[in-house]
Order: C-alpha cells, then sequence, then structure tokens
C-alpha cells in the first residue's frame, strides 16, 4: 500500500516575497565571487540525467549558484543527458568527457567506469497511473512509459519491477519509448496509462488532472536499490583524483545545505527545472522528509550488493560477468571528499 507520507504537501509551507527571491539570488552570486585566489580553475564537466533536470538532480546546481565549486578552483559545465544511462552517457563517463550517474549494469557489462559518490541513494519516485487502474494487475494489457533510453532504461526497469509485484512480466504491458520530457505530458494526454514520476510531477500532474494518482512509492517497492550515483572512468580516477574529490565535496556541501536552508536553494532548483515554485517546495519536503539526496558519501556496501543482485536475477548482468561492490563503488574515494567537505555529519535522520 502506498505510504501516504511520501505525497503529503506541507500546508504550513512558507512562501517567498519577490524580494527574499531575488536575495536568495545574489547569495549565489556573492558566493560564487569569493572564490580564492586560485592558480589556475580546473575544469570539470558535470552530467545531469534528465533534460530538464528534477529536483533530486539539481546539487550540482546549487554547488554551482552557491560558490562551492568556486571555491575549490573548479570551473563546472553543467551538462543535461536523455536520461542517466543513456547510450550519450555511458560514452561521457567510458570516455572520461564528465561525470554522469553510473549504474551497477554499466559496470557488469564491462563499461570501465566506477561510482565516486551516491548523489541520491533512496528513489523519490511515485508509479503514477491513470485513474482507472486500482491496483498493479490493472496493469496488464495498458500502456507503460519508457522513457530515458527505452528497453532497459529507468522507467522501463521500474515498470518490470511493478509488473513482477503482481507476477506479470513486461510482455504483459506495452512499453511506449519517449524523450524524458514527455513523461507528465504524456501521462496528462493519455498518450501512456503508468509512469514513474519524481515528486514535483505527481504535485503537477494532480494539479493538471485530479484522477491520476499514485500506484506504488518506488522506494517502498524496493527499499534497498541504489538509485543515483555519480561515476567517473577508472583511469580518470587514477589519474585526477584531487579533481574527483573536490567535485564531490562541493556537491555533498550542497546536498547539506539543501537540507538545512530551504528558502536559499528554492530558487536555484526553481531556475534549473522551470518548474512553479510550489511544485518545488512539495519536492523539497518529500524529499529532505525521506533522505532522498545523500549527506555524506550515499554508499551503503549492502544496498550496493543488493543492486548487483537484483541485476543479476533479472539476467541485466551476465552472472558470469557479476562485479563485486568494490567494482561498483570506489567507496573510499567518496569517504576522502566526505572529509575534505569536514567530516561526516547526520541531518535528522539522514545519515547516508
Amino acid at each position: 500500500m502506498l505510504n501516504r507520507q511520501w505525497h503529503r504537501y506541507g500546508t504550513g509551507l512558507l512562501m517567498l516575497a519577490g524580494s527574499a527571491l531575488i536575495g536568495g539570488a545574489g547569495l549565489g552570486q556573492a558566493a560564487a565571487q569569493t572564490a580564492p585566489n586560485c592558480p589556475a580553475m580546473r575544469k570539470i564537466n558535470v552530467g545531469v540525467s534528465v533534460s530538464p533536470p528534477n529536483v533530486v538532480h539539481t546539487s550540482p546546481y546549487v554547488a554551482k549558484a552557491l560558490g562551492y565549486f568556486a571555491k575549490r578552483c573548479i570551473d563546472v559545465n553543467i551538462v543535461q543527458f536523455e536520461g542517466g544511462q543513456s547510450q550519450t552517457a555511458n560514452v561521457a563517463a567510458a570516455q572520461g568527457s564528465a561525470i554522469v550517474s553510473v549504474s551497477d549494469v554499466s559496470i557488469g557489462r564491462g563499461l570501465k567506469v566506477q561510482q565516486i559518490w551516491g548523489l541520491a541513494p533512496r528513489m523519490p519516485q511515485a508509479y503514477m497511473v491513470a485513474e482507472g487502474i486500482k491496483t498493479v494487475a490493472d496493469l496488464k494489457g495498458k500502456r507503460l512509459s519508457a522513457t530515458g533510453g527505452g528497453v532497459g532504461g529507468f522507467n522501463w526497469r521500474m515498470g518490470r519491477e511493478v509488473l513482477k509485484s503482481a507476477d506479470l512480466k513486461v510482455e504483459d504491458a506495452q512499453f511506449i519509448p519517449s524523450p524524458t520530457a514527455g513523461r507528465l505530458p504524456g501521462l496528462v494526454a493519455g498518450q501512456v496509462d503508468a509512469v514513474a514520476l519524481h515528486p514535483e510531477d505527481v504535485f503537477l500532474a494532480r494539479q493538471r488532472k485530479p484522477g491520476l494518482h499514485p500506484l506504488v512509492q518506488l522506494a517502498d517497492l524496493m527499499p534497498n536499490y541504489m538509485f543515483n550515483a555519480y561515476g567517473a572512468s577508472t583511469e580518470w580516477i587514477a589519474r585526477d583524483r584531487a579533481l574527483l574529490r573536490d567535485t564531490i565535496a562541493a556537491m555533498i556541501e550542497a546536498n547539506r545545505t539543501i537540507y538545512r536552508e530551504r528558502d536559499r536553494v528554492v530558487p536555484i532548483m526553481m531556475e534549473a527545472t522551470k518548474k512553479p515554485r510550489e511544485a518545488i517546495e512539495y519536492a523539497w519536503e518529500v524529499e529532505t522528509q525521506h533522505c532522498v539526496w545523500s549527506v555524506n558519501t550515499g554508499f551503503n556496501p549492502n544496498r550496493t550488493q543488493w543492486s548487483i543482485d537484483n541485476s543479476v536475477s533479472n539476467g541485466d548482468i551476465d552472472a558470469a560477468k557479476k562485479p563485486s561492490v568494490d567494482q561498483v563503488a570506489n567507496i573510499k574515494l567518496a569517504e576522502e571528499a566526505v572529509e575534505a567537505a569536514g567530516g561526516r555529519v547526520t541531518i535528522g535522520k539522514c545519515t547516508e
């Protein structure tokens, strides 16, 4: 049954005045201007998994706007990909042209990369469905979204997991590929009957078509699944570990600020996602309450192992080529980044 707390919109949320919005932008500009006297700015491309990004993906935007990269002498270019596991993103990771979201599946299939930091260990998405769908069994014969990479992409894999919970197979439904930007419009227009939506889009979906509703929260369906981890090529890790460490440290600082200073980060998230304030604030509440963003390494060896085992059992990774936790996640590098960000912290109940 759906955990309703994931979708409670707090009536006590404070609304910023226009002057506060301008002030928030000014803080970001001021922070960027306080960069140290660097001998040279180190350049790096940081990928985000969706174009435009969802709220959960905005950590690099926050880090850039608030000067956390600049104070570490890093000049960041943020690159948007059409799905975290898209071919373009995988090529960027393998070639060392950007740090991007990297999965155990890519590593198990031979991509010479490692996860270096868990941006968001827990999935924030709800599996949203049309009004007439009441149970998972009702998905039989329906049109399910396969945005973000088609067959093998995130939405396809999540649809498969939802179907499995009612002993259905992927052949029992029709998967419809489309760009990631088409997830919400496709559901609202009735082009698909079900899709995994991020919290801000859950809010907008209900607003635009009240009959749409969450069938299951993905983190409840797969609580041990490792959702989003940044990765880099193994050659890059060996060549410039310090740059990668400092880049992660800046985003760790950004994640901690996201939890602690909502009014400071919401305007940045609005600009990055192009979504309205009320939807962003709803997503912020859902994701901070459920520890979606990491505050430390974002890694738990048990979570990584479960994800690997799940990929093997689904046939996404050949059992003979099953990677180890250490092959998938460079936890030591993530720990070095945590130390560079001031050491481990706990924020509320969030510890990962």
